[in-house]
């Protein structure tokens, strides 16, 4: 099968109210033009040079999101143009993206991270630091900004107890924190589920999921 093939597929299994992120992490131009035609309008990209240098390439109506660890440093390339910032999981880094936002004129979709995995290299808030941040007075100063969800990345296990153990977890916290919405933070979006464990994740409640391999092959 092609990508536009595998691409359909895969969207043909989805439910209608998750979104579908396809991951073009390290593939070139001509791979994401033919996911483009054949109807993904949603990329996901976890280096921002690379990010930019496609988006200078492709279409202007593709919404980018940014899928990666951000460092602040390099906010300011992708603030023109990036639909929604996934892996946000400081407030200083809220406050960078704000900053350049106002520069630019442009309110940015932002999803708070939550480390939900057993392994110590994947980013993320905790339950009480999540808090802090949604609690903070600085927050409500940011206007240029607005939190719509959380995002979270299971341990990279063959264990599934395990993988629904953590994204229900998270399930929980994003209904806990749903409830409080406020004009800055309206959490819509649970951004969880990769190629090898989407379908568990959907069932455990995502609203949104990154698929890269499974659409472009394996990297």
């Amino acid at each position: 099968m092609n990508i536009a093939d595998r691409l359909l597929q895969i969207k043909s299994s989805l439910p209608a109210d998750v979104t579908l992120v396809a991951v073009s992490k390290t593939k070139p131009v001509a791979d994401l033009m033919e996911a483009y035609n054949a109807g993904q309008r949603i990329f996901g990209e976890n280096k921002i040079q690379e990010m930019t240098e496609k988006w200078e390439q492709m279409p202007k109506d593709i919404q980018w999101h940014m899928i990666g660890h951000v460092q602040t440093n390099k906010v300011k390339y992708m603030i023109p143009y990036v639909s929604l910032i996934h892996g946000v999981d400081s407030l200083k880094l809220l406050k960078e993206i704000n900053r350049l936002a106002v520069k630019w004129r442009r309110k940015v979709d932002c999803l708070l991270q939550i480390h939900i995995a057993e392994e110590d290299t994947k980013f993320g808030l905790d339950e009480i630091e999540l808090n802090e941040i949604l609690q903070s007075e600085e927050l409500k100063t940011f206007e240029n900004i607005r939190i719509v969800g959380l995002m979270g990345m299971a341990t990279f296990t063959e264990n599934q107890e395990q993988i629904k153990r953590e994204f229900l977890h998270l399930k929980n916290i994003f209904d806990q924190q749903s409830q409080l919405s406020t004009a800055y933070c309206q959490l819509t979006t649970l951004s969880m589920g990769m190629s090898g464990d989407y379908q568990l994740a959907i069932e455990c409640g995502s609203t949104m999921v990154r698929i890269g391999s499974s659409i472009f092959g394996v990297r």
